[in-house]
């Protein structure tokens, strides 16, 4: 009888082993809904409104190397970011603390600086 029980139990912990192994399941990003873009490509801002930072989605239609370009209100460049996007949905942050406070446009440049989109912010 004793012998019998052994058995059950190893029988036992062997399905619960098999049937509790771990599965890899791809975790699929969310996108906040103040950054969602309903079009293929874009880019939106979490806020028009800044201080030090501000989450941005850069939304693509291929994987590319894009340029990020913040330019004043006298259309000058005044920060430039190269970045790796994937086809889809682009969570990153952009830093402000170092822009005085004053109204500006963010663009998303392709490869051959083409305008792809654009969107105004103000640094508070």
């Amino acid at each position: 009888m004793n012998q019998m029980r052994k058995i059950s139990l190893i029988a036992v912990a062997a399905i619960l082993f098999v049937g509790c192994r771990k599965m890899d399941i791809p975790a699929v990003p969310q996108v906040a809904e103040e950054l969602k873009i309903a079009n293929t490509l874009g880019i939106k801002l979490q806020s028009p409104f800044v201080t030090t930072e501000v989450a941005m989605n850069v939304k693509s239609d291929v994987s590319s190397t894009v340029t990020i370009k913040i330019m004043d209100i006298s259309n000058r460049v005044v920060s430039k970011e190269q970045l790796s996007v994937k086809a889809g949905d682009n969570i990153v942050k952009v830093y402000t603390s170092a822009l005085p406070s004053s109204a500006y446009r963010i663009g998303l440049y392709d490869a051959n600086n083409n305008l792809l989109a654009i969107t105004d912010f103000n640094k508070l």
